[in-house]
Parts: structure tokens; C-alpha cells; sequence
């Protein structure tokens, strides 16, 4: 699915990956994908800045919303301690992988999509085929992530008080206007 996203769209994926590892998250969730395009140049990014949402709040939101909802933070504990438990010894394969590829390089564990970021992906090639492209971008995905309602994006718009329909029409509008 990702070779028909553009570079933007990617680094936009990139960065949710990178939001959800700093955060100590072995998943990635709406949430996570709504941060990643607050911090990547395009026109989800222009739009949701334009809609109020700051990187750094819907960051506090994000944990806010996550702790109160009992979903800790283990940065992958639990599976390293099982592969610890079994004598795999991560720390000797980060610090090999490293000297071998760089600094890291190797990540462990590699964050899972959630249900609703799966959707929410999956959403966002049906928003861009009706909308006639072959290729997608940042705009579709948060119009995937609108569409697909349910997530903790959801949730962390609505305590930022921005309204999705109102982000929606916004997204749309620029499209219409010929941005990408």
C-alpha cells in the first residue's frame, strides 16, 4: 500500500512511527498518525495548523488521553522481558546493529497499526481514489483518519476543540483549490 503514497505521505507515516516510539507506545494508533502529520510540510499539516491544532498539545492530549484510559507507556517491555527470559540478549543485538548499520537502526519491538489506524489507512486510498488520484497524499490520509471517526485522533481534536467536519471541509477546500 505504501509505494502509492507520496514522499510527504511516507515521511508523514515516518514521523508516527517516531511519535509513537518516543512516547514509549509499541503501537501506533490514529493518534499517533494525526502526530506525524502535524509535523510533516503539506497541506495536512498547513490545514491542521490552520485549525489551531499545535504539535506540542496534541501531544500532552495524546498521553493525557492514553493514561486516563489505562493504556501504559512500556516501550516494549513486556516483549523484551519474554525474549530476555529465553536468553535473547537485546542489548547485545542493538549495540551489534548499530556498529553494523548505524545508530538505530534496529527497534525492537516495531510498532503494530491498531484496529483504527489499519482502517483509517485503509480509508485513506478510498478517499483518494473518489477523489480521482493515483497516488496519495497527507491530505488524504487525515481525511482517512475523519473518515474512519472512531480513533483517539478523534478524541484529541475534540479536547483541542477542533471540529473534524469543519477540518474535513477545510482539507476538501484546499484540494478543490488544486494545493497538494
Amino acid at each position: 500500500m505504501f509505494d502509492r503514497f507520496t514522499e510527504l505521505a511516507k515521511r508523514a507515516v515516518v514521523a508516527s512511527q517516531d511519535a509513537a516510539l518516543s512516547m514509549g507506545h509499541d503501537f501506533i494508533g490514529t493518534e499517533h498518525l494525526l502526530l506525524g502529520l502535524a509535523q510533516t510540510a503539506g497541506t495536512a499539516g498547513e490545514v491542521l495548523r490552520e485549525e489551531g491544532l499545535e504539535p506540542a498539545r496534541a501531544c500532552a492530549e495524546t498521553i493525557r488521553l492514553l493514561e486516563d484510559a489505562g493504556v501504559a507507556a512500556t516501550g516494549g517491555k513486556p516483549a523484551r522481558d519474554a525474549l530476555a527470559s529465553i536468553g535473547i540478549d537485546l542489548a547485545e543485538i542493538q549495540r551489534r546493529a548499530d556498529d553494523a548499520f548505524g545508530p538505530g537502526a534496529f527497534q525492537f519491538p516495531r510498532p503494530a497499526y491498531t484496529a483504527h489506524a489499519k482502517k483509517a489507512l485503509e480509508l485513506t486510498v478510498r478517499e483518494a481514489t473518489a477523489l480521482g488520484r493515483e497516488h496519495f497524499d497527507t491530505e488524504d490520509m487525515l481525511l482517512g483518519i475523519l473518515a474512519e471517526g472512531e480513533g483517539v485522533a478523534i478524541k484529541v481534536l475534540a479536547a483541542l476543540h477542533i471540529d473534524p467536519a469543519a477540518l474535513r471541509r477545510s482539507v476538501l477546500d484546499r484540494v478543490g483549490s488544486g494545493a497538494s
